[in-house]
């Protein structure tokens, strides 16, 4: 693989990771790096991008139903209620992964970003998105960085806020996949699609 575009079944140009199963095809086509916005959706993708350090990215997008179950949708202020019973009732369930450490972070977090000012979470992710006449679009995977000054400042101004398990890599998983910025490579279809 040369980490180029190449073409899918129906012929059409997409980042080679986007191919290489279903589940990829359709979080690629109709997802990845099309922006986000609102608190309780960008803390699903930062609780998610959190759950997924040092997996894969697949065995989350599987799980995220699960996830979603799990975590009561992702709502911010029903998660930041959860108590003792709701950590051993998470560490128990087969649907989502069972990591300790991410599920009091995932809880932790929610506790602080409940005392935001609705809307706080999504400006400051936002303000962190870089110029896109700055970057010029990548022509490989190669070309993709996974970290960025931009993500950096980010993770730095989480755990600032009080917010765990969030680094520099984390955060610019983030930024891609919340549409901060568009790593589709030059030659896919997705490019400039949101």
């Amino acid at each position: 693989m040369t980490g180029e575009a190449v073409p899918g079944p129906d012929g059409r140009l997409r980042c080679p990771w986007g191919l290489s199963t279903e589940d990829y095809v359709t979080y690629h086509d109709e997802e990845w790096g099309r922006p986000v916005h609102g608190d309780d959706a960008l803390f699903e993708r930062l609780c998610l991008e959190a759950f997924q350090s040092g997996l894969s990215w697949i065995t989350i997008l599987r799980r995220r139903e699960g996830f979603r179950r799990a975590f009561a949708d992702f709502k911010i202020a029903s998660v930041a209620e959860f108590g003792e019973a709701d950590r051993e009732r998470l560490l128990a369930d087969e649907g989502i992964i069972r990591n300790r450490a991410k599920v009091d972070a995932t809880m932790a977090n929610a506790k602080a970003l409940a005392e935001w000012a609705p809307g706080e979470l999504d400006s400051l992710i936002w303000a962190y998105a870089p110029d896109p006449a700055a970057r010029p679009a990548p022509r490989t995977i190669a070309d993709v960085p996974a970290v960025t000054d931009e993500s950096t400042a980010l993770a730095k101004a989480l755990k600032k806020r009080g917010l765990r398990f969030i680094g520099p890599t984390t955060a610019y998983a983030l930024m891609q996949a919340c549409g901060l910025v568009d790593d589709h490579l030059e030659a896919c279809v997705s490019r400039g699609a949101s």
